[in-house]
């Protein structure tokens, strides 16, 4: 924890050097991309791509799940999904899964989660199992790949999204990271399998 005290408190000499960059951010937001990934610790989407302060409005849930949308149950995730598509008006939203991801390992394994009510209720309620064709894999490379797809076919449920789409005003994506190579890979809007960016 010191360790991050410490950049912190040091943090104001790094925006002074950089000031008219910073400054300008007061003025407001306007980023091009709602990135969507997982909350997983091992996943930097800034340093996944070098996106500055104001290029990404982001979304970090466990697994990158994003629930379909419901006018019954409205959610967190359908809240940021909305502004960021209706009020900042991105114009490509990215679902980003990554190796090794522990919510997907709980969708394959279906492990035992009753000491995890709030993780079970949200994989319960917000996720499927992804559907394989080669036995699984230590970083879940396929499993992981098939839930960001089905996440990316989530998004268009969202009215906001749908619309866009029609439009030909949004691009949806699916990128696949790779946490102990650093590769990425992208699955577009019309593409049927990830390829290399």
């Amino acid at each position: 924890m010191k360790f991050l005290v410490d950049n912190a408190r040091s943090f104001t000499t790094h925006v002074a050097e950089r000031a008219e960059e910073f400054r300008a951010l007061s003025a407001g937001q306007n980023p091009e991309v709602l990135f969507i990934s997982c909350s997983d610790s091992r996943v930097v989407p800034s340093l996944i791509t070098g996106a500055r302060p104001g290029e990404f409005f982001e979304l970090r849930t466990a697994g990158n799940i994003v629930p379909e949308y419901s006018r019954d149950h409205l959610t967190g995730q359908a809240a940021t999904i909305e502004f960021a598509v209706s009020v900042l008006g991105v114009r490509d939203v990215i679902v980003c899964g990554h190796s090794h991801c522990g919510a997907v390992k709980a969708l394959v394994s279906g492990g035992d989660l009753s000491g995890l009510p709030a993780v079970r209720g949200w994989l319960e309620r917000a996720a499927t199992k992804p559907e394989t064709t080669t036995p699984a894999t230590p970083d879940l490379a396929e499993a992981v790949q098939r839930h960001a797809v089905t996440q990316l076919e989530r998004l268009h449920t969202h009215p906001c999204i749908a619309e866009r789409v029609a439009a030909g005003t949004l691009a949806v994506h699916a990128w696949y990271y790779e946490v102990h190579t650093g590769a990425v890979q992208q699955y577009g809007p019309d593409e049927t399998s990830f390829r290399p960016l």
